[in-house]
């Protein structure tokens, strides 16, 4: 018998010994390269029986990374957060941005009603193991973008946590310009196209602090309705939750009764922050919105904006 002979009687041997296992278990076999560099989508020469498996396999242990790995083995994704890119708040002045930041007003009734707002709502998020929040008001022009933002550079002053504010107000974005980030297509803020999952996390979030990320949207997109009826909405979100490692995720939505964007979209939150307009606002207006969201989600509280000036807790811009 001659050596090449050897060689393949003993490789046909082995093949048969793993023929068993191999058959046993359902495989995905990936393009091999051979020791030239050539590709092949068919088992190597001599190995009818698939013997790419275990070159796989082989390869996978070296090199856990590789993208081509055995089906049931993924990656495991990094942590985005460090890898976010920054956009600077610390500069914001007051006149840059039309809407007055907590932040720089600290001592000021609204900060300290936002701080409030914040300690209740993360009692009640904690107490039942909730993350999402939407923010929403009955009508336009009530300050659910002023509530958000403000909300969530409140929460991101909670030692050891983190807060992703999301603008999900697709027909009118708000929260970039209530930030003073107008230029938010600096940012790649593609809202629709990161929710459709054509844009990643990481190029998508951006970092204002180690405690907050922010999703920004420039574009108007008047399907809204339908973009977050989709399935690879719900998974974008669940799949940020799940990377991100958020304490709180507030969604700033746009009106509950002009649109279906709201009931669209509840099913993706955990509950739902109302904000009223002292001056706007009627009775009528919270019995509707309280009427819709009954029977989806939870409504956590009302924020009562433009308050009266006898309101010791007033958020009058």
């Amino acid at each position: 018998m001659t050596d090449h002979g050897f060689r393949k009687f003993r490789r046909r041997r082995k093949r048969d010994e793993g023929s068993a296992a191999v058959a046993s278990r359902p495989v995905t076999i990936e393009p091999s390269f051979s020791a030239n560099g050539a590709s092949h989508h068919e088992p190597l020469e001599g190995d009818a029986a698939g013997h790419g498996v275990w070159e796989a396999q082989a390869e996978w242990q070296e090199n856990p990374t590789r993208s081509s790995v055995i089906a049931g083995l993924p990656a495991r994704l990094p942590d985005p957060w460090p890898i976010l890119r920054r956009v600077d708040l610390c500069g914001l002045t007051p006149r840059r941005s039309p809407l007055p930041l907590v932040d720089f007003f600290r001592r000021s009734p609204t900060a300290r009603a936002f701080d409030l707002l914040r300690t209740r709502l993360l009692q009640t998020l904690r107490d039942h193991g909730w993350r999402r929040v939407a923010v929403c008001a009955p009508t336009m022009g009530c300050g659910a973008s002023f509530t958000a933002a403000n909300l969530a550079l409140s929460l991101a002053r909670v030692p050891g946590s983190r807060t992703v504010l999301m603008d999900m107000n697709l027909r009118s974005p708000g929260v970039a310009r209530a930030l003073g980030l107008e230029t938010a297509a600096l940012y790649n803020g593609d809202m629709r196209g990161f929710l459709r999952g054509e844009v990643r996390l990481e190029d998508h979030l951006v970092s204002a602090s180690d405690s907050l990320a922010l999703g920004l949207n420039s574009e108007a997109c008047f399907n809204a309705a339908e973009v977050l009826h989709e399935a690879r909405c719900a998974e974008t979100v669940d799949r940020m939750m799940d990377r991100t490692k958020a304490d709180v995720a507030l969604f700033d939505l746009p009106p509950v009764l002009e649109n279906d964007d709201v009931a669209a979209f509840l099913p993706q939150v955990d509950g739902v922050l109302l904000v009223s307009d002292g001056t706007k606002t009627t009775a009528q207006h919270l019995k509707a919105c309280e009427k819709m969201l009954a029977g989806h989600t939870q409504l956590l509280g009302v924020a009562l904006n433009r308050a009266r000036a006898s309101d010791s807790f007033s958020n009058a811009r």
